[in-house]
């Protein structure tokens, strides 16, 4: 049993880019389905797909390199937020990763985005991630 997902999410992330493998499977839950979408849209991954596996599901997710270098597209997966200390903040408070080079993903009550939403949308929440 895991006693948190999410760093579970980011740390497979972590260790198949380490491992330069091509694809990695993650057990799936709604917010991982979400924080692997803003991962996509921000174009940090290649491709993504969810299966249904009559159990919780997987989420598999196709890594992104870089063509000349072979490096990995994120430099740094960082869990801010853990089930010991759970880090909560106002969208004027929410931290710009990298100078805004990076993304904040944020838990809010209008579901999980980017900081630069939850800044646009005024809404503040549990910051669970830095990535860039």
């Amino acid at each position: 049993m895991v006693t948190d997902p999410i760093a579970d999410f980011l740390t497979r992330i972590r260790n198949a880019q380490m491992a330069r493998h091509r694809i990695v499977e993650i057990p799936a839950s709604n917010v991982k389905k979400r924080m692997t979408e803003i991962l996509y849209e921000k174009g940090y991954i290649l491709k993504y797909k969810f299966e249904d596996d009559n159990k919780q599901g997987l989420i598999k997710i196709a890594l992104k390199y870089d063509a000349n270098t072979k490096e990995p597209a994120i430099r740094s997966l960082e869990r801010v937020s853990r089930p010991g200390l759970r880090q909560y903040a106002k969208p004027t408070e929410i931290r710009r990763v990298m100078s805004g080079l990076g993304i904040a993903i944020v838990s809010t009550s209008k579901g999980v985005m980017t900081d630069k939403e939850a800044r646009a949308q005024n809404v503040g929440g549990e910051v669970m991630a830095y990535i860039y």
